[in-house]
């Protein structure tokens, strides 16, 4: 009875001191006041909390792809120059800094997790680039919906979850941009964060992000291949189960909007 009692109290030790714990946010990252980091160091990417962020960065180019992280709080600029802003101004949970990605020339935007698990979810939202450019069009992608906003434009994320062999687990989409429904005024752009639920690829060890538009010309994609992306959330099960070597517990659903 008393092993049962430690147990239980164990138990709900671990969930609570589990329940708000995140695998990456960003904050634990060195940044001055309104700029970024993109690579340019030649580092080859980053980490955060317990996580590992992949970034290519060219130097004959100046470009980069992958990951990179930002604090800049301007929401009103558009471009290319704009490429490093949260089309939100700040951080998900009202914290400065945030991850910026971008599909480009090299691998994926991965993220590897220092020990495999469950992850919970994370939170995205459109940079200021490719917000604006689905808002008004631009001098190489469309106005999302047409000039009579019927047309039916979308952006798609798509997160494949990969184990510790490198197979995948399965994908979860989320549309940063959806045109495609009758009644126009249901259209919508991403423009706060919102969570997305992963608990459906499983255990992982990394997760690859790809993107997708309807707007597509000779060369690809039109519409800019960036996202901005916050909290990255760890099951709490998965905790337990590496906290007390085997025990899984699985909270109750959640709200889901950022």
């Amino acid at each position: 009875m008393a092993s049962r009692r430690l147990v239980s109290l164990i138990l709900v030790l671990v969930i609570s001191g589990v329940s708000t714990a995140t695998i990456a946010t960003f904050d634990d990252l060195s940044l001055a006041p309104e700029s970024y980091w993109n690579g340019s160091d030649g580092s080859g990417g980053f980490s955060s909390g317990s996580a590992y962020f992949n970034n290519n960065y060219n130097a004959t180019y100046m470009s980069w792809d992958g990951f990179a992280y930002s604090n800049i709080t301007d929401t009103t600029s558009s471009g290319w120059t704009a490429q490093y802003n949260a089309i939100t101004g700040g951080g998900q949970s009202g914290s400065a800094n945030y991850g910026i990605s971008y599909v480009g020339w090299a691998e994926l935007p991965t993220i590897t997790l220092n020990t495999a698990g469950i992850v919970d979810g994370l939170y995205v939202t459109n940079n200021n680039y490719a917000y604006y450019s689905m808002l008004n069009g631009d001098a190489y992608a469309k106005k999302f919906g047409g000039d009579n906003g019927d047309e039916a434009d979308w952006f798609l994320l798509t997160i494949m979850g990969k184990d510790v062999d490198g197979a995948a687990t399965g994908s979860v989409d989320f549309y940063l941009a959806d045109y495609r429904f009758e009644d126009n005024s249901q259209d919508y752009i991403v423009n706060v964060w919102q969570y997305v639920d992963l608990t459906s690829l499983g255990m992982v060890k990394s997760l690859e992000f790809n993107l997708n538009s309807s707007d597509v010309g000779a060369f690809g994609m039109n519409t800019p291949a960036y996202f901005a992306m916050d909290s990255v959330v760890p099951e709490p099960g998965t905790l337990v189960l590496l906290a007390l070597g085997g025990v899984l517990l699985r909270r109750k659903p959640r709200n889901r909007l950022g």
